[in-house]
């Protein structure tokens, strides 16, 4: 066969069921779309005005009227624009996909400013057929020597152009509805759909229903303060009533205004006040709680983007998380919470971005595959993170407060973004036991001083003298440790449970030192980021190990004798306990008053809740996480000594179960069997007492 060359020829009887069906994902956004192309046309004959092309009648109000008759099932969307001749008409509207708005931008780009010309595509119009058996225009052009002109079509290939019997400039689209989509006449579904489209388009939208007499009767309960009453009516009482029939009205209803034209993100900051930040939240996202606070964007280069974001108080136990962020283009809605422009943590936020310079497919309700949206992506998060660093600079105060509705925001992002963490590492807060808040560098620093000087006590011989200058060997040997200290990344202690682990808090706070409440969900992944992005951090629970802070200093005599005894100690533990696995240490203790205590590793607790997870997925983790333990005994405690004392007998056995218990019980709650075990051998002890 011979090679052959031609042009793909677009039959319009099958392109139309494809646009029908396919062109947009949702069949109300008609009323978008054509509502946009009257915004446009209302925006053209004011530029014309502008540059003197055309001059505009005595008190011109630039408006749209959506009428609707639910008797003749219509829809009439009319605006007091530029209009088409019937050459306009055969080029924009006959030639699917002719921009309209293109054309005219090319036309007049060296006299006219183009920021507010909404479309781009020339389909808009024609989504009107995804819900219309027939679709009529009528339009007068401003140009003074222009006719009107009537235009109609099935949906189909052929269409009816004709001389109109308009007699004001603009144009008037009246769809004829299908039998399936008769709601979008309903006044109430059409005001739902126009108000969220097209609630902040630049020129008014009006709303009203048409019938033969323009009039209707209702009762006066229904009576709203704009409509106009033309008469009352007196309904007779029915035979058998025992109350007079309520007061009716005949009214003509005035147009209702649906939107506002001057959406405060397109003010400038300095211009809005804090409660028309609040009003604008509770009339945009119906939320009556008010925002802990807002980022008003306004930029205008590289490229055109306002917007404001609000960051929402959130009852985090009993409400979701998401937010809505709500995406414009030129005070067009156009979706919720698109990816590729909005930050995936900032979709935790509430607020709305308008940027006309988003590169739109041809529905309007997602972006192209576009390195520009990257660019705004990374803008808007280099805002956020420097109004946030900003507002802890300089009043901190008021961050503290706001710190435990919006950590959760903040980490999610750091876990997220890598530029956003680096750029908000020195103002992460973390609140410690006493509920003070602390930045990451005071935070570094905190326990420090307790450290310090529980490097500097003196050792004690096994009566309890002071032995000094025995744990070093000289000044050199401590300048070396100091140096190895420096080199060591400086501990964030951290608390999950302050009731499961008070005993660990008290210790602490017996030595002055600090730890801070890290206990919901994100903050595990958050600290080991924090870690990898961050040499000098490192997290650990604050019963993660037993420092030397919390120990007496022992001559190295009195060392060499524990150790001698933990090995013994050791083996009747293990003994009693059933349990190879188990790591004893023998410590002096500076609380006396504690006879035991577990430390798990940071690494092993990690792991284990890692394992949890798979195991939550079915897989069989069988002892996982039983490694990793230590059962500390403190050699200074009454019960410890029994132990080291006596040999294998009830008591010894009885004391090894309920020490290992009881430190247990301070790490986490006992598991079922453990906890019956451990009540019944509390009630044994108790009864031992007694005899």
């Amino acid at each position: 066969m011979a090679s052959k060359k031609g042009n793909l020829s677009i039959n319009s009887e099958n392109m139309f069921p494809i646009i029908k069906k396919w062109l947009y994902s949702d069949h109300d956004i008609f009323y978008r779309e054509v509502i946009s192309n009257a915004c446009d046309a209302i925006t053209k004959i004011r530029k014309m005005d502008m540059m003197g092309e055309y001059t505009l009648p005595d008190g011109f109000k630039p408006r749209v009227d959506v009428v609707l008759n639910d008797k003749e099932k219509t829809i009439k969307i009319t605006d007091n624009g530029i209009g088409m001749t019937a050459e306009e008409v055969e080029e924009y509207i006959n030639q699917v996909a002719f921009s309209g708005a293109t054309d005219f931008l090319n036309k007049y780009k060296d006299k006219a400013n183009a920021d507010q010309i909404i479309g781009h595509f020339g389909l808009g119009f024609y989504s009107t057929f995804m819900v219309s058996d027939s679709v009529d225009i009528d339009t007068l052009s401003y140009k003074s020597d222009a006719a009107s002109v009537h235009w109609t079509c099935d949906g189909g290939s052929d269409f009816e152009m004709s001389d109109g019997s308009k007699t004001t400039v603009g144009t008037t689209i009246t769809l004829h509805l299908s039998e399936d989509c008769l709601e979008f006449c309903n006044e109430y579904k059409a005001r739902e759909v126009i108000e969220k489209y097209c609630s902040f388009m630049p020129y008014e939208i009006y709303l009203s229903k048409e019938n033969e007499e323009g009039t209707e009767t209702i009762k006066a309960s229904e009576k709203l303060d704009s409509d106009t009453v033309i008469e009352e009516v007196h309904p007779e009482k029915k035979e058998g009533e025992d109350k007079e029939p309520e007061l009716e009205y005949k009214i003509k209803r005035r147009p209702q205004l649906l939107n506002d034209t001057h959406p405060l993100w397109a003010k400038t900051p300095k211009d809005c006040t804090d409660e028309e930040y609040k009003e604008f939240y509770r009339k945009v996202f119906r939320d009556y709680k008010e925002p802990l606070f807002w980022i008003h964007l306004n930029m205008d280069y590289p490229f055109n983007l306002k917007g404001i974001l609000y960051f929402p108080k959130i009852n985090m136990e009993f409400e979701s998380i998401e937010g809505t962020i709500k995406l414009y283009n030129n005070q067009v809605f156009i979706a919720d919470n698109i990816k590729e422009v909005i930050p995936e943590y900032l979709m935790l936020l509430k607020g709305v971005i308008d940027c006309p310079d988003l590169p739109l497919n041809v529905s309007r309700s997602a972006l192209q595959n576009d390195g520009f949206v990257k660019k705004i992506s990374e803008y808007i998060s280099k805002k956020v993170a420097e109004k946030l660093a900003g507002l802890c600079k300089t009043d901190k105060e008021n961050y503290d407060k706001y710190w435990d509705d919006i950590s959760p925001f903040i980490k999610y992002g750091c876990l997220r973004d890598d530029k956003f963490c680096e750029k908000m590492t020195d103002f992460i807060l973390f609140k410690n036991l006493d509920g003070k808040y602390l930045t990451t560098p005071e935070a570094l620093q905190i326990n420090k001083e307790a450290e310090d000087a529980a490097a500097k006590e003196d050792a004690v011989d096994e009566n309890g003298n002071k032995v000094e200058a025995e744990v070093v060997d000289d000044k050199k040997d401590a300048a070396d440790n100091k140096k190895d200290e420096d080199k060591e990344p400086r501990t964030i202690y951290y608390v999950t449970d302050e009731q499961q682990q008070s005993q660990y808090i008290k210790m602490f706070k017996a030595q002055k030192m600090d730890a801070f409440i890290m206990n919901h969900n994100i903050d595990v992944p958050f600290m080991q980021q924090l870690e990898s992005k961050n040499e000098g951090i490192r997290f650990a629970r604050i019963d993660a190990d037993l420092t030397d802070t919390f120990k007496s200093k022992t001559s190295k005599k009195v060392a060499a004798e524990l150790e001698e005894k933990e090995k013994e100690l050791s083996e009747k533990i293990k003994k009693a306990l059933k349990n190879d696995k188990l790591t004893v240490k023998l410590e002096k203790l500076k609380d006396k008053k504690m006879s035991s205590m577990l430390t798990v590793s940071e690494e092993s607790r990690r792991m284990a809740e890692m394992m949890k997870m798979y195991a939550m997925n079915g897989m069989n983790m069988g002892d996982f996480g039983a490694e990793g333990q230590t059962l500390i005994l403190n050699a200074n405690h009454p019960l410890v000594e029994y132990i080291m004392e006596h040999g294998d007998d009830d008591n010894t056995k009885l004391i090894c179960e309920q020490l290992y218990d009881l430190a247990r019980i301070q790490n986490a709650p006992l598991e079922g069997e453990a906890m019956t075990k451990f009540v019944a051998r509390s009630n044994e002890i108790m009864m031992n007492i007694l005899k």
